[in-house]
C-alpha cells in the first residue's frame, strides 16, 4: 500500500518536471533551433573576463588578478573557478541539465514547486503556482538583460525557505538538510544581495516563530529548530569559503566600504554613497506595476505600434514612414521616477487579487509573516522615495548599505504574493472556508483589485499625468503623443488586469457553488495565469532577442583601432577608448588593458581617481598609469588611435618624495605634481620608507622583464638606492614583493599605484599575487563540500528506510 501511494506520488512529481520543462522550453524555444540569448550583461562579462579565461585555459589555474579593467583588481571578483567547491554537480541537476538559460526558468519552477509542496499544497495546484512564480516579469526580464548569477540566487530562495519552515514545523531531518544543500546552492549562486534579501525574510520569519514560542511556550522546540538552521547556514557557507573570504576581504576596499575622504559627509555611509545605492529607487504610486504591467509605461525604450499616436504625430510632422517605424520600436513610454528600466516589476493581476483574498482569509503567523515581508520590501524598494526608512537601514542594519538599486529588494514579493495566494487557494479547494466567508472576502479582494483597475480605466488623468523626466527634451508635438501613447497603455492594462480578476472572481464562485470540479477550476486559473504573465514577458524577451551562436561567444569584432593597438607588443600599458562610455564598458577589456571597465564593486580609491581626475582627462595622472593609447573620434566621427608619448611606461624612478597627512591631502596633491619625478605618499607609510632622501642618479634605469596578471618580474639597475613607482594597482591584500627573491616592503604612492626602495645595483624585483583568503578558503570549501555530500546522503538513506519502515541496522 504504502509502495502504491510511494509510486503515486513520485509519477505527479516527474509529470510536474516534465511540465516545466516542456513549458520553459517552449518559452525558449529558439534555443532548439541553436540560437543564443543576447544578454547584454553576459557580453560585458566576456569582455571583463577575457584576460582571465585565455589565462585559465592556457595555464589550468586561476589568475587571481587581472589587468584588464580599471587598471587591475582581482580577478576573483569577475570569474573564479573553485575547485574546492562541489555544489555545481548538485546545481546542475536542480537546473534539469537545459541549455541556458532556460535552465534558470526551470530552477524557479523546481524551487517553488518545493515551497508550495513543504506548505501541503496540493502537488497539481503547486505545478500552477511554479508557473506563477516563475514568469513573474522581472524574473524574466533580469534573463534578458543578463543577471544570471542573480537569478539564479532567486531560483534557490523557494527551497531555503521550504527548508527552514519544515524545520520550524518539527520535521527537523528533512528541514535540516533542505535548509543545508539549497542554502549552499543559494551562497554558490554567487550573489549576495539576493541572499541578504532572503536572510532579512528569514529572520522576520524567526522572529514570528520566536513569538509563537514564548505564546505557546514551546522554546525548547524553538530553539532546537534555530540551533539546526544556524548550524546548516554555517556548514552551507563553507563550501563557498573561498569567494566568501575573498570578498569579505576585498569589499573593505570597494566602493561598498567606508572612504578615506571627508568630504560630502552628508552623502557618505559605511558602505556605499547614498545617492549611488538608490539611484533605482521604485516610486511610490509604481508599486501599481505589481498589478497592472504598463502602470508606469512599461519600458524605458517601450514599442508602440503604428496606430499609436506617435507614429501618427510623426507621419504628420513629415518623418518618412519607414523612419517612423524604426523611431517607434524604441520610445521612452516609461514614466516613472527611475533613471531608465527594461520593464516593470509585474507579479500578476490574479497574484495580486488573490493575495489580498488571503490576507482576508489565512489566519495565524504565517499571515503576518508574509505580510511583513511584503511591506517591508516594498517601503525598501521605494529608497530615496522613502527615505526616513531607507536612512534608518542604512545606519543601524548591517550590510544593507553595501548594496545598490534598492528596488532589487522587489524580489521578496514577487515570492510572497503568489506565495500567499496559493497557499489560500489550496485552502479555498480543500473547501476550509464557509460559503459566507469566502464570498465576504472575494468582495473585499474584488472590489479593491477590480474597483481600481475599473476606476484607471474610466478616468486616468484623474490620477496621473503621464508626463516623464525626460519629456521636456522632446518637442511638443511629440510630447503630447508620447503622453496620449502612456494613457492608451495605462487604460489597455487596466481593463486586462480587471478582466482577468473578474474571470478568476467567477471561477471562485462556480467552485464554491458547485458548478464546476476542483481539477478544472485549478486548470483555468492556471491558464489565465500563464496567459497573463506569458503574454507580458513576450514583451520584454521575445525570440527577437536571440541571435547566432558565433554573435554571442564572440561579441566584439575586433575593430581597426584594435588590430593597430595589437601590433604593439609591449606586454603590460593600458588603453583609454574615449568613444565608449569608458566606466561602464568592457568591450575595451576583452583586447586590451583598459583604463575603465564594467563592475559594481571597483576599488574605492580607484573610483574616486576616477572622479577627481581621470574622467577629467588629467594627464599626469593617465601618464603615471601608463596610458599608452587613447581610442577616440575625430570631428568627422571617424575612430583614430593616439599614441600618448608621455605614458611613463611599468616603472620609472622618483626624484621626490611628497609626503601627505590623508587621503584628502593625497588626492589634492595629484592636481599639481610631475609623476616622472614626484611620489605622492601618505605619512602612514614613513615607517616603511623612513627619513629618505633619494640621491640623484641619472644612470638608474628599471623595466618590467615578465609579464603575468598575478607574477610582475622587472630589473633595476643603479649606482645608488632609488625608490621606484610601479604602474600597478596598490592593494595589499595578497600582493607580496621580493627583491632578489627575498621579501621586501612596499608602499602605496599616488593614491593608487605601488612604490618601493630599490637597492644600488642590478636586482630582480617580483610582485607574486597570493592571498592567503584564497587558498585558506579553497581547503574549507573542499572539506565542507565533502561533508555535505556525507550528510546530505546519509540523511536521504535514513529517510527513505525510515518511510519504508525499516530501521537502520545496528552497528556491531
Amino acid at each position: 500500500m504504502k509502495k502504491n501511494i510511494f509510486i503515486q506520488k513520485a509519477g505527479i512529481h516527474i509529470i510536474a518536471i516534465v511540465l516545466f520543462m516542456v513549458i520553459t522550453m517552449s518559452y525558449f524555444s529558439p534555443l532548439l533551433n541553436g540560437k543564443k540569448l543576447n544578454q547584454g550583461d553576459i557580453s560585458r562579462f566576456k569582455g571583463m573576463s577575457k584576460e582571465i579565461v585565455d589565462y585559465r585555459a592556457k595555464h589550468g589555474e586561476e589568475p587571481l588578478w587581472t589587468n584588464s579593467m580599471f587598471s587591475g583588481m582581482p580577478a576573483y571578483q569577475i570569474s573564479m573557478k573553485s575547485k574546492g567547491d562541489l555544489m555545481p554537480y548538485l546545481d546542475d541537476l536542480f537546473k534539469g541539465f537545459l541549455p541556458h538559460p532556460a535552465d534558470l526558468v526551470f530552477l524557479y519552477m523546481i524551487g517553488f514547486y518545493i515551497l508550495l509542496l513543504s506548505l501541503k499544497v496540493d502537488p497539481w495546484l503547486s505545478i500552477t503556482g511554479a508557473f506563477a512564480f516563475a514568469f513573474s516579469s522581472y524574473f524574466i526580464i533580469i534573463i534578458e538583460a543578463g543577471h544570471n548569477s542573480k537569478a539564479h540566487a532567486i531560483g534557490y530562495m523557494a527551497p531555503v525557505i521550504a527548508g527552514v519552515i519544515l524545520t520550524y514545523r518539527g520535521k527537523y531531518l528533512l528541514g535540516g538538510l533542505m535548509t543545508l544543500l539549497f542554502l549552499a546552492l543559494e551562497i554558490h549562486a554567487g550573489h549576495p544581495q539576493i541572499t541578504y534579501y532572503l536572510l532579512i525574510a528569514l529572520f522576520l520569519f524567526g522572529l514570528f516563530e520566536l513569538y509563537s514560542a514564548i505564546s505557546e511556550k514551546t522554546l525548547q522546540k524553538f530553539l532546537k529548530s534555530s540551533v539546526i538552521v544556524i548550524v546548516a547556514g554555517l556548514l552551507a557557507l563553507g563550501p563557498n569559503m573561498s569567494k566568501f573570504l575573498t570578498t569579505l576581504e576585498y569589499s573593505k576596499a570597494t566602493i561598498r566600504g567606508k572612504t578615506e575622504l571627508t568630504t560630502e559627509k552628508e552623502n557618505r555611509t559605511s558602505g556605499l554613497d547614498k545617492d549611488y545605492a538608490t539611484q533605482w529607487s521604485y516610486g511610490k504610486a509604481e508599486t501599481g506595476t505589481l498589478f497592472i504591467p504598463d502602470f508606469n509605461g512599461g519600458a524605458s525604450g517601450g514599442a508602440l505600434s503604428e496606430k499609436s499616436a506617435v507614429f501618427q504625430a510623426l507621419i504628420k510632422n513629415g518623418v518618412p514612414a519607414n523612419q517612423a517605424k524604426t523611431y517607434i520600436k524604441s520610445m521612452p513610454t516609461y514614466w516613472g521616477p527611475q533613471p531608465f528600466v527594461a520593464g516593470p516589476v509585474y507579479a500578476g493581476a490574479i497574484v495580486v487579487f488573490l493575495f489580498l483574498l488571503g490576507l482576508f482569509l489565512v489566519k495565524g503567523r504565517f499571515r503576518w509573516w508574509i505580510l511583513s515581508v511584503t511591506l517591508l520590501a516594498i517601503f525598501l524598494s521605494w529608497g530615496k522615495n522613502f527615505m526616513s526608512l531607507t536612512d534608518l537601514f542604512f545606519r543601524y542594519v548591517p550590510m544593507y548599505n553595501k548594496f545598490r538599486t534598492v528596488s532589487m529588494i522587489l524580489v521578496l514579493a514577487e515570492l510572497t504574493l503568489p506565495l500567499m495566494g496559493f497557499v489560500v487557494l489550496n485552502n479555498i479547494f480543500r473547501q476550509k472556508y464557509s460559503k459566507e466567508e469566502l464570498w465576504k472576502a472575494i468582495r473585499i479582494a474584488g472590489g479593491i483589485t477590480a474597483g481600481l483597475s475599473l476606476l484607471f480605466v474610466i478616468m486616468p488623468t484623474a490620477f496621473f499625468d503621464f508626463t516623464g523626466s525626460s519629456d521636456a527634451q522632446l518637442p511638443d508635438w511629440l510630447r503630447g503623443a508620447i503622453v496620449e501613447d502612456r494613457i492608451h497603455l495605462f487604460t489597455s492594462d487596466s481593463l486586462r488586469s480587471l478582466i482577468l480578476v473578474l474571470l478568476t472572481i467567477g471561477v471562485l464562485i462556480l467552485f464554491s457553488l458547485g458548478k464546476i470540479k476542483r481539477h478544472y477550476a485549478v486548470g483555468i486559473i492556471g491558464v489565465l495565469m500563464l496567459f497573463d504573465l506569458w503574454g507580458v514577458n513576450k514583451r520584454y524577451l521575445n525570440n527577437d532577442d536571440f541571435v547566432s551562436k558565433r554573435m554571442v561567444e564572440h561579441p566584439y569584432p575586433m575593430t581597426a583601432a584594435d588590430r593597430q593597438i595589437l601590433q604593439d607588443k609591449d606586454p603590460d600599458f593600458r588603453v583609454f577608448n574615449l568613444t565608449v562610455s569608458p566606466f561602464n564598458d568592457a568591450s575595451t577589456s576583452y583586447y586590451h588593458k583598459s583604463i575603465g571597465g564594467y563592475h559594481g564593486a571597483k576599488l574605492r580609491r580607484y573610483q574616486e581617481l576616477i572622479d577627481a581626475h581621470i574622467s577629467k582627462f588629467h594627464m599626469p595622472v593617465l601618464n603615471m598609469l601608463n596610458t599608452k593609447y587613447f581610442i577616440r573620434k575625430d570631428q568627422q566621427g571617424k575612430v583614430l588611435v593616439q599614441q600618448n608619448p608621455d605614458a611613463l611606461g611599468n616603472a620609472w624612478f622618483v626624484d621626490h618624495i611628497q609626503w601627505v597627512k590623508n587621503a584628502d591631502e593625497e588626492l589634492a596633491a595629484l592636481e599639481n605634481f610631475d609623476p616622472r619625478k614626484t611620489a605622492v605618499i601618505d605619512l602612514r607609510f614613513r615607517d616603511i620608507v623612513g627619513d629618505f632622501n633619494i640621491p640623484a642618479d641619472s644612470l638608474r634605469n628599471i623595466r618590467l622583464t615578465s609579464y603575468d596578471p598575478k607574477d610582475m618580474v622587472y630589473e633595476s639597475n643603479a649606482r645608488k638606492e632609488g625608490f621606484a613607482v610601479f604602474s600597478e594597482i596598490y592593494y595589499a591584500k595578497g600582493w607580496k614583493a621580493f627583491i632578489d627573491g627575498k621579501e621586501a616592503p612596499y608602499v602605496r604612492a599616488d593614491y593608487v599605484l605601488r612604490a618601493m626602495k630599490i637597492p644600488a645595483g642590478k636586482h630582480r624585483i617580483e610582485f607574486i599575487f597570493k592571498p592567503d583568503s584564497y587558498f585558506i578558503g579553497e581547503k574549507i570549501a573542499w572539506v565542507s563540500s565533502i561533508l555535505i555530500y556525507l550528510i546530505v546522503i546519509a540523511g536521504l538513506v535514513f529517510l527513505v528506510k525510515d518511510y519504508t519502515g525499516k530501521k537502520p541496522e545496528k552497528q556491531g
